[in-house]
């Protein structure tokens, strides 16, 4: 028999424990309920809706993450915000990475108002100082005082479409105070051009006297610009030449036709620039004729795209000497960038006849080889190093791990991450790596592992110099599905970590802009297509986001592209982000084997061609980490073959300097 004292304190008991469970789901329901309102929150200011940014914003006064209620709060009024309240807010949140946002923010309305005097205090606050409008505005009010800024101007107004207002001011303000000529405005001009960037266009013609409509026109509808002529002005002339370069994308054919017609009536420089814009788009399409139309646009003053791409076409025509002259009329920003140091130490080698690198050379291969890049792997092997992994070192401390837990921008990030705000956390977590040393960046990377975030994991590591977890830079995650599902393929198992690794750094929901779903980016057509090759009768999209489905159609469909590409892991790679019919016309140029590397360099799509080198360098990491051995970076790569080609034609065949 239970006796009365212990059945009262059993019912006390019972009841603290029904109590506890109540207010936990209390406490559940709220904090889902707060969640939602942030949510919210956050979409009415992207709607610029203040009614509903303040009624939400009440309902989160105790909210878990309170500088960004705050943060949203003043966005929206921010042009008639006191300047007070933005000083309490930044000195409320001072040293955060919302603070910085908004210092972002109010540097923007603060050029826009040209209030250079809290202009000049704040700017040097701004720490990730990363807007290209902000250093517009920078440039602006120095040329206010009567500084001399022409020089920075140029190295910055390279991109027309990131202008805004401040560029666009700073741009008409040099030319008034003549830091900036007529020759200046062109430039600009033809870069407006290239970048599809009307609106630049029509503010930069404007100064020089042209026609606005005319030049939107040469943009928009470039064909009934190019069939008009160059006309008489020399803002007519320019105006054609624009045309040139973006009617040369539907028609190379009609362009070079309407710059025949047209070159007696421009400068031998002006036709240049015809040229050199109808070459790029030549450079593009891979068209055969590309080398000749940068022939004829010699001397003509080029863009930072046409010189790499008057660069990368002599490479593809083995023009060793073209290349060494393309890269030597570089500026020093690209001059000195991997790509073109290593292509430099190319072009001393074909020089030189040499199959291993010169003595000079070697001291341009030097300088990158101990970048972790696509670059620099390839000139450490051509210094005889290959890719190794290295010792770990010391492994964190369950402390240095409690240490990342315990820090507040972190607990914001995961917070973010539970919301699906990858972009709020990953601007949170990256804030708190700027002032890491070493050894807090492992600890930070493994904080990442424990908590799943496999992409900050990557991300920290990679920023780690002396020494590294490679576990953590190149990790290995759901290897019972993939190790199986290679195997049976026959699939590299490196090169599909390394394409992972690429397309999604392994984060199983992401969704790209155009559809594509989780771990490898698998299409939903694609999916649908390969589950029906594969016999996966009851397949619906909402599997892709299931690792075991998505893993075993994105290797099946990897391996059905490498078979297309006959084994070409750089063509397979290339196609299955570009599309295979895309691979199938860029390899169509091909008239003999070419070094990968320069099939590499010239793939027209910049997204393209930078996924292929990293999908292949995580790969050459991953075999050395899995096979436990040094690797070849270059022997993956091999060469690239035209379609049917022979062994005996290959082996008959030399070509670069190899």
């Amino acid at each position: 028999m239970i006796s009365r004292s212990k059945w009262i304190a059993g019912a006390f008991l019972f009841l603290a424990c029904a109590t506890s469970a109540t207010s936990f789901a209390q406490d559940a329901v709220g904090s889902r309920r707060d969640d939602d309102a942030f949510l919210l929150l956050r979409d009415s200011v992207r709607r610029e809706d203040p009614a509903k940014v303040e009624f939400y914003a009440a309902q989160l006064a105790s909210y878990a993450i309170p500088s960004y209620v705050d943060y949203y709060r003043l966005k929206p009024r921010l042009r008639d915000a006191s300047e007070a309240e933005i000083r309490e807010f930044l000195q409320r949140y001072q040293g955060s990475a919302i603070a910085d946002r908004l210092r972002n923010d109010w540097l923007l309305e603060l050029g826009r108002k040209r209030d250079w005097r809290l202009f000049d205090e704040q700017q040097p606050q701004f720490a990730l100082n990363d807007d290209t409008q902000v250093k517009c505005y920078a440039l602006l009010s120095r040329l206010a005082k009567g500084q001399n800024v022409a020089g920075e101007a140029r190295s910055l107004l390279t991109y027309p479409p990131y202008y805004g207002e401040g560029c666009g001011a700073l741009i008409a303000s040099l030319y008034q105070a003549k830091q900036f000529d007529d020759n200046d405005l062109w430039t600009q001009l033809r870069l407006a051009g290239e970048s599809n960037a009307t609106g630049p266009a029509k503010r930069t013609i404007l100064l020089l006297n042209g026609s606005d409509k005319k030049i939107a026109q040469a943009i928009d509808t470039p064909l009934i610009v190019m069939a008009k002529g160059p006309g008489a002005s020399k803002a007519d002339h320019e105006t054609f030449i624009v045309s040139l370069g973006r009617g040369a994308r539907t028609s190379l054919k009609l362009a070079v036709l309407a710059l025949h017609k047209a070159e007696g009536k421009l400068t031998p420089q002006e036709a240049a620039a015809g040229w050199a814009a109808i070459a790029l788009q030549a450079s593009y399409a891979l068209a055969p004729e590309a080398g000749e139309y940068w022939r004829k646009a010699a001397n003509a003053p080029l863009s930072l795209d046409q010189q790499q791409w008057k660069a990368r076409v002599a490479l593809r025509e083995g023009n060793w000497k073209q290349v060494k002259a393309s890269i030597a009329a570089m500026p020093p920003s690209l001059r000195n960038d991997p790509t073109w140091i290593y292509w430099q130490a190319r072009t001393l080698m074909a020089e030189a006849g040499a199959a291993q690198a010169t003595p000079e050379a070697a001291q341009l291969f030097g300088r990158i080889a101990d970048q972790q890049t696509f670059y620099g792997l390839l000139a450490a092997e051509e210094l005889g190093r290959l890719v190794t992994i290295p010792a770990p070192g010391a492994a964190p401390t369950p402390a240095e791990v409690a240490a990342m837990g315990a820090n507040p921008g972190f607990q914001r990030a995961l917070k973010f991450f539970s919301l699906r705000l990858r972009f709020e956390g990953m601007r949170e977590w990256n804030w708190e790596l700027r002032k890491m040393s070493e050894r807090e960046l492992i600890a930070a990377a493994e904080f990442a592992r424990e908590n799943h975030i496999l992409d900050r994991m990557v991300y920290t590591s990679e920023r780690t110099r002396v020494q590294a977890d490679y576990t953590h830079r190149y990790p290995a995650p759901h290897d019972d599905i993939m190790r199986p599902t290679t195997s049976t393929l026959g699939l590299d198992r490196a090169w599909v970590y390394g394409l992972i690794r690429q397309e999604s750094r392994f984060i199983m929901d992401a969704q790209s802009n155009v559809g594509a779903s989780g771990l490898m980016q698998v299409m939903p057509s694609t999916g649908r297509w390969v589950a029906k090759k594969i016999g996966l009768t009851d397949f619906v999209q909402d599997m892709l986001t299931d690792v075991r489905t998505n893993i075993l159609l994105g290797a099946n469909y990897m391996n059905m592209v490498l078979g297309n590409m006959d084994g070409s892991q750089v063509l397979a790679t290339a196609a299955y982000n570009a599309g295979p019919g895309r691979l199938r016309t860029w390899r169509g140029t091909l008239t003999k084997p070419m070094d990968s590397a320069v099939f590499i360099e010239s793939i027209p799509y910049v997204e393209t061609r930078t996924y292929v080198k990293n999908v292949m360098t995580n790969a050459t990491y991953y075999a050395a980490l899995f096979d436990g051995k040094p690797q070849s970076l270059k022997t993956r790569l091999g060469v690239v073959l035209p379609k049917g080609y022979t062994e005996a034609e290959q082996q008959e065949t030399s070509f670069g300097s190899r």
